[in-house]
């Protein structure tokens, strides 16, 4: 039986904020998972109490609510879409932390840029979405920025060779796992809610990465590296929730659009950073060149996501 495309709802101010507190959100993400690699933590056990902290309390928060998922009523095709999602979340989980051993976070923010151009992309083609001549444009404009905003670090990532040729190429898999990931969720809310995808990945997730964890890990942290831990856990939530209900109310291409001013927030927060602890070496500066990347970024953002939309192609079926 053929399968309808999901196709979002008519809510673009929704669904632009919903984008947006996930860019602020992924934008301390790097930083805190640094944080904590530096301080003994490895990123298996890191992912796994993110993901196993964040079923058990949207468990909770749907067992409350009487909204648990009911299995029953999915089919072979949801099922498939649901392990593809989980295998994509938890891969890129676990090889972006992995990466920040090898590269800094500017770094892998760059290399992670991938992304959502390879899901902007991806909702083009599976999900019949169009883009208008200005969006275009947009899209362009933001690759174009995004060049200049790591123009110093573009020639060096041409070079890399040892530990960072490593990192980049990991997180290079993330970025591309992670699309996987956004198309198969985007997919799945035909079938069910985006709290319930959610809490299906994270159920799922926390079995696959148990046998690779080491929870007394946390019996060793200080209070800072305790915190960082919660934020991270907090970060999954919100983030991967606010990204989830964004899918639902506006187009992915647009959702994917935005989240490109992640290394934004990055950069600034490491400036921020620097600012109070001037010791801490995470490898970013910005210069003339960049700053118009930055500048640039921003407009070619704004412009794919909120561009007028071109006429809609016809939908399609999965089969």
């Amino acid at each position: 039986m053929a399968q309808a495309l999901h196709r979002a709802g008519d809510n673009p101010r929704l669904g632009f904020t919903l984008a947006m507190a996930t860019v602020l959100l992924w934008g301390f993400l790097s930083l805190a998972l640094k944080l904590l690699l530096v301080g003994g933590m490895d990123a298996y056990t890191i992912t796994w109490y993110r993901l196993a902290t964040s079923a058990l309390v949207l468990g909770v928060f749907q067992a409350r609510r009487r909204r648990l998922p009911s299995v029953r009523q999915l089919g072979v095709k949801s099922w498939a879409l649901l392990a593809a999602a989980l295998l994509g979340l938890v891969g890129n989980y676990v090889l972006f932390a992995v990466a920040l051993d090898y590269v800094p976070p500017a770094t892998a923010q760059l290399v992670i840029q991938l992304a959502p151009i390879l899901f902007l992309l991806g909702a083009l083609a599976i999900f019949r979405e169009s883009f208008s001549r200005p969006q275009w444009a947009g899209l362009g404009v933001l690759v174009a920025g995004l060049l200049l905003f790591f123009n110093d670090r573009l020639s060096a990532l041409v070079r890399l060779s040892g530990t960072e040729a490593v990192g980049v190429a990991i997180v290079v898999v993330a970025a591309m796992v992670w699309s996987a990931y956004a198309l198969a969720q985007k997919q799945l809310l035909v079938a069910l809610s985006s709290v319930n995808i959610l809490l299906l990945i994270y159920i799922g997730a926390t079995v696959v990465l148990l046998p690779l964890a080491s929870p007394r890990q946390v019996a060793g942290l200080g209070g800072f590296e305790l915190g960082l831990l919660v934020f991270g856990v907090f970060n999954t939530l919100a983030a991967y929730g606010c990204f989830a209900e964004a899918l639902e109310h506006w187009e992915a291409s647009r959702v994917s659009a935005v989240i490109s001013l992640t290394p934004l927030v990055t950069i600034l927060a490491v400036y921020g950073i620097l600012a109070v602890w001037p010791t801490v070496d995470i490898g970013v500066h910005l210069d003339a060149l960049g700053t118009v990347g930055a500048l640039l970024i921003v407009a070619g953002s704004m412009m794919t996501a909120l561009g007028k939309r071109a006429r809609q192609v016809e939908p399609v079926c999965l089969e």
